[in-house]
């Protein structure tokens, strides 16, 4: 919610929690991947005249921090460019571009797979969670943006599931 209304503080505080959460980082770890995070959508943002590589150059500085931290041995660019492309796909999708969720679900289930070294099948169901997420949110973006909107509880239960499956699948 916060990416869409573009408000940054918001947005920072949210990316310190996932961060922390889904990554396991010491703090001044997480803050450093918070501020990267925030930097990489905000360079994404504007429609049309985003900044792509600046994106990548970002979330590469980001995947490296991660795999350095867990002595993991994704290739930080590859893992940015999985991340830039699902935005891409999802911005695609969002403007009725590719009017099927289905290659934002390959997009995601792409990007869950190599940072997580899992087969793409055991997470299908995490990314479609998560773009069922992404069409609420855009449908919630479509009509004004209302805090208060039925829509936000429905997204947030489907990032649950999402979150949820993710856990389970690379948690096998």
């Amino acid at each position: 919610m916060a990416y869409y209304r573009r408000d940054w503080p918001t947005l920072l505080r949210a990316s310190l929690g996932l961060t922390r959460a889904m990554f396991g980082l010491p703090w001044p770890l997480t803050v450093r991947g918070a501020w990267l995070i925030m930097r990489g959508n905000q360079l994404w943002a504007p429609n049309p005249d985003n900044d792509p590589d600046g994106a990548r150059r970002v979330m590469t500085a980001f995947y490296a921090m991660v795999a350095r931290y867990h002595g993991e041995s994704i290739a930080p660019a590859r893992a940015a460019a999985l991340e830039v492309e699902w935005w891409r796909v999802h911005r695609a999708h969002q403007y009725a571009e590719l009017p099927s969720e289905e290659p934002l679900v390959e997009a995601l289930a792409a990007l869950y797979a190599y940072v997580y070294s899992v087969e793409e099948s055991s997470v299908r169901l995490a990314a479609r969670e998560r773009a069922r997420a992404m069409d609420l949110s855009d449908e919630w973006v479509r009509r004004g943006c209302e805090l208060g909107h039925p829509l936000v509880a429905q997204e947030r239960a489907a990032l649950v599931r999402s979150y949820a499956a993710l856990l389970a699948a690379v948690h096998l």
